[in-house]
């Protein structure tokens, strides 16, 4: 195939939002139209070998993007000499509990509406063939600062792509430790179900502040989770969510994925799907009013954040692995912070680019994922 041509790039750098294990995110912004959106930058160096990382992320979002309001779409795509990059909606609005701790009050209500709203994502995940992987908190971003905004899934690169027809099973372990279904530690082969398990997780965070399965080592962390070893504690907290809640909480934490309800049926549920809203009301409401959440949730979670370690992904530890196995040897550290670094400092607008465009202005999904089809990554 002949190298693309390369042309100047169209955005200009501003500033890192974030880092990853082969990625930083940056701000873009688009010199004509002056839009700003998050651009992942990937190292090449750090990724020879596993461009398929890269190419089974856009398979994915080229399935979804601008399927969905509460989806993070994919914009564009080009690389450097020395980086791939993506870019996508910028989010501004901040992280899930960052928001929640800001408000004023915080009531049942808003939970079963967040997790109604997040378990609709993931339903139309679930009905284009994708299993995300990775949901979590971290991964679920509004779009902007305003009240009403819309809350986005985010960052799809452990998704994957399921093969209905041929009913496969993924086996690798990856994932966020205190999110991932007991099949992925087991090895017994996983699906779909890995994120409802993990929106029930999600759903009981959203109500306490903390996750159902907190150890104090990740070994431990790992054995509760495959045991289902979790308790709604302490008593006098939790007498204050609603039993409907706990019940939604048990079903998703379903050991046996074959017994747990799909993204469907769990939207079914009677905490997602009752009109009036499930919630215990405060004992010094004179109206019987539902129980403001916060005080504890606040407190609870502060409290964990206190001494709570960096979470590990574990895929994350599985690329160390085998860049290490590659004959980086003892200088990995220095190798992986070289390139990083390198990443860092590159000048989106003054590189040369070899482009391909994603105009999604005024095209639709199907002429999107044609675009993206043809895409393939420059090693």
């Amino acid at each position: 195939m002949p190298a693309p041509s390369t042309v100047p790039c169209q955005y200009r750098t501003g500033k890192t939002l974030g880092s990853g294990t082969y990625a930083i995110v940056k701000e873009a912004i688009h010199v004509r139209t002056g839009e700003y959106f998050a651009c992942k930058v990937i190292n090449k160096k750090l990724m020879e070998g596993r461009e398929h990382m890269v190419r089974n992320e856009i398979a994915v979002l080229k399935k979804i993007s601008s399927g969905h309001t509460n989806i993070v779409t994919l914009r564009d795509y080009f690389e450097t000499a020395h980086n791939l990059y993506l870019c996508f909606d910028l989010c501004t609005g901040g992280e899930l509990f960052d928001r929640i701790c800001a408000k004023g009050n915080y009531y049942e209500a808003d939970a079963a509406s967040l997790v109604r709203t997040i378990m609709g994502s993931v339903q139309y995940i679930h009905s284009c063939g994708i299993v995300h992987r990775d949901l979590k908190p971290e991964n679920l971003l509004f779009r902007t600062k305003a009240e009403d905004a819309d809350i986005m899934i985010a960052d799809f690169g452990l998704s994957r792509v399921m093969d209905e027809n041929k009913h496969a099973l993924l086996t690798e372990i990856c994932g966020t430790p205190g999110y991932m279904a007991p099949e992925i530690f087991k090895k017994t082969g996983h699906g779909k179900p890995v994120d409802v398990w993990a929106m029930g997780v999600i759903a009981y965070f959203l109500l306490a502040g903390y996750t159902p399965f907190d150890r104090d080592s990740q070994q431990e962390e790992m054995e509760a989770i495959i045991a289902g070893d979790y308790k709604f504690e302490p008593a006098e907290y939790w007498a204050q969510v609603s039993d409907t809640a706990r019940d939604f909480v048990r079903e998703c934490l379903t050991i046996d994925p074959t017994n747990r309800p799909t993204a469907d049926e769990a939207l079914k549920h009677k905490w997602l799907s009752d009109i009036t809203p499930h919630f215990v009301a405060d004992p010094s409401s004179p109206s019987g009013g539902p129980t403001d959440l916060l005080p504890f949730v606040k407190k609870a979670f502060n409290a964990k954040k206190t001494w709570r370690k960096a979470a590990f992904s574990i895929t994350a530890l599985n690329r160390m692995s085998t860049l290490a196995a590659g004959g980086a040897g003892g200088g990995l550290k220095d190798d992986v912070r070289k390139h990083m670094e390198e990443s860092e400092r590159e000048h989106m607008e003054t590189a040369s680019v070899m482009y391909r465009h994603l105009d999604t202005s005024d095209s639709g999904k199907d002429e999107l994922a044609d675009k993206l089809e043809k895409v393939t990554i420059q090693a």
